[in-house]
């Protein structure tokens, strides 16, 4: 009988030792997955690739020389070529100031025939639209200065601003103030996508209503501007809505994409 024990032990201990032999093994990875089953989702969801983030929209018009922030790999404008307005609510009433009192300082010296009348268009808005939208004023030259910049000792630069670069030096601070301060319900919001700067002889703001005049557009941009060129030769005086036309708007006229008058000249007796 302790035979017949032994016996049975003996093909126990070689069963289960067989067992062992041939039991199949797993990799690592899969036995700690089916030991942490539960951690799956999460270890899965550390692994994935994180979707790109969508730039959010900026809805409103914000306040003057408010924009959207955002990374630029452009270089900064020149401060001597350029008033640019920062990317920041507010940041524009300091330059408008400065470009406001330049305009006087150069219309003391220089009077009408050194200004420039400017008109915004927003063909998002109506094609047909030009709302006036200021002034702007450059340093001439002068019989007695010799018409040479070297002996102007008013002169910040070395060569004396044309019409274009008046408005070009300026554009970004014109259309910052029209588009947010001056008329938003036309020029801002997503009517300020394409906006258009155009130009007129100075104080002819009669002669337009007339249709007498037609408008120019302005074109290039701040690369455009010569070498010797300094935005202190320029200035802006901006258009400011009173009573009523703060909401129901002011001076605008009506042209086609040329500029021309769509109607014929009148006078206003």
């Amino acid at each position: 009988m302790c035979s017949s024990m032994t016996l049975q032990l003996t093909m126990l201990v070689i069963a289960m030792s067989l067992a062992c032999a041939f039991q199949p093994s797993l990799p690592a990875s899969a036995s700690s997955s089916l030991h942490h089953s539960s951690h799956r989702r999460t270890t899965l969801t550390i692994h994935v690739k994180p979707s790109k983030k969508t730039k959010s929209k900026t809805t409103g018009t914000g306040g003057f020389g408010s924009s959207p922030k955002s990374k630029s790999s452009s270089s900064p404008a020149d401060p001597s070529k350029v008033r640019s307005v920062s990317g920041y609510t507010g940041s524009g009433t300091k330059v408008l100031a400065d470009a406001a009192n330049n305009f006087d300082r150069l219309r003391k010296l220089h009077g009408k025939d050194a200004t420039t009348d400017v008109y915004v268009r927003s063909p998002l808005n109506d094609e047909t639209v030009f709302w006036f939208v200021g002034k702007v004023i450059r340093h001439v030259s002068r019989e007695e200065d010799s018409n040479d910049p070297d002996n102007d000792e008013d002169m910040e630069g070395r060569v004396y601003p044309t019409e274009e670069e008046a408005i070009l030096s300026q554009k970004r601070l014109i259309l910052e103030y029209a588009k947010n301060q001056l008329r938003p319900q036309n020029l801002g919001g997503p009517y300020s996508k394409a906006l258009e700067l155009w130009m007129a002889p100075g104080d002819s703001e009669m002669d337009v209503v007339q249709n007498k005049v037609t408008l120019v557009k302005v074109m290039g941009s701040s690369a455009s501007l010569r070498e010797g060129f300094h935005v202190k030769d320029v200035g802006y005086n901006p258009e400011i809505y009173v009573g009523e036309e703060k909401e129901k708007g002011g001076l605008r006229v009506v042209r086609d994409e040329n500029g021309v008058p769509v109607k014929p000249a009148f006078d206003i007796n």
